[in-house]
């Protein structure tokens, strides 16, 4: 049996790669769930652990170092294995990020994780590149502690961020140095002024990212988005009354039509996803499209509290009344002006409220 196998897997060895990244991300996809959970902290660390490991054993392996010593006979599995790690990390940071992102500019960042993730695969014929590693390892290690650090000290900030980017350099050269001084073949490789320089530039791009509000509030996530006709809060359930989305747009609960009854309440619901013990001031920002201006202009923004540690997301909703008609959209937002996600609609005006299709579900 086991020799059939290995004839096989020999015959179509061109396609493994592609088995094995596939399988590894259904994997990642089936066992990694909450971000604050002790096992992925577990398998995160892990990744990272050895993957920083295996850079140093790869780097000072054409030195001598492992002559006569076991381990001399696995370092070409070095490069395999430098690629398995980031690989892993790569693959579960688009599990957590792809909760966090929206479908807005926060999805180039999500997008620049998925290319990594797939740029991955073609990494083995080029991992002899320490500029490349080392660059690539400063990414992984970054974008490591952006979530990690608030998911220690139960906040999200720009100054948790600012920690995090201090912690991934300090993290980073110490490895950086540490390599190019024990190692006499990676001195004549690179020089080390332009490595670091290269370095602080893509630490530089991430911020700018960040700051310019790219980067997806990770661990924070908007599980569900409802505009509604009417929302009652009974005992810890809520009963919300919307006009569910026709079958073909299966990526939206509600219908983006509203027709709103002059009088009455406009109501958006969200469920946002926060780790355990982690609290958070949240905004709904009602925006207009003003015909006269071509403009959004933003009509209120209304703050609440979240309280982590619900699967299903912390709950809450907020409302408006003379509604005028025409294209809303409402930002979800932390305090600090991060988007979590954004819902849209269109109202019309209707007297009699004939608004098809209208369901109460419990949430």
């Amino acid at each position: 049996m086991i020799n059939r196998l290995w004839a096989f897997a020999t015959r179509h060895s061109k396609y493994l790669p592609v088995i094995f990244f596939s399988l590894g991300f259904l994997w990642d996809t089936m066992t990694l769930g909450r971000i604050d959970r002790v096992y992925d902290r577990i398998i995160l660390c892990t990744y990272l652990t050895s993957l920083t490991a295996c850079l140093y054993m790869y780097n000072i392996s054409d030195d001598g170092k492992w002559e006569n010593i076991y381990i001399e006979k696995y370092k070409g599995y070095f490069p395999l294995a430098i690629q398995f790690f980031l690989g892993g990390l790569f693959s579960a940071y688009v599990i957590y990020f792809s909760r966090s992102v929206s479908f807005t500019k926060t999805i180039l960042f999500f997008v620049i994780l998925v290319f990594l993730l797939f740029a991955n695969e073609l990494l083995k014929k080029r991992i002899s590149n320490k500029y490349l590693q080392f660059n690539v390892y400063f990414f992984v290690n970054f974008t490591f502690f952006i979530f990690f650090v608030p998911l220690i000290t139960k906040s999200i900030s720009a100054s948790m961020f600012i920690i995090s980017g201090i912690l991934s350099l300090l993290t980073s050269f110490s490895l950086y140095f540490y390599i190019y001084y024990k190692s006499p073949s990676t001195r004549k490789e690179i020089h080390l002024g332009k490595l670091l320089s290269m370095v602080m530039g893509l630490y530089f791009l991430i911020n700018t990212l960040y700051f310019l509000k790219f980067i997806p509030p990770v661990p924070l996530a908007l599980e569900t988005a409802i505009v509604a006709h009417d929302i009652t809060k009974a005992d810890d359930e809520y009963l919300i009354t919307y006009s569910r989305s026709p079958r073909y747009k299966f990526w939206r609960e509600n219908n983006d039509s509203f027709i709103h009854e002059p009088g009455s309440n406009i109501y958006v619901y969200a469920s946002i996803f926060s780790p355990t013990d982690f609290k958070k001031s949240v905004l709904h920002r009602w925006k207009w499209f003003s015909p006269h201006t071509n403009k959004w202009e933003i009509i209120d923004e209304i703050f609440y509290d979240i309280t982590g540690g619900r699967d299903k997301g912390f709950r809450g909703y907020t409302h408006k009344s003379n509604i005028m008609t025409g294209r809303w959209e409402v930002d979800v937002l932390t305090s600090d002006g991060m988007v979590l996600g954004r819902t849209n609609f269109t109202v019309t005006q209707d007297s009699l409220k004939t608004s098809g299709n209208l369901v109460t579900v419990i949430f």
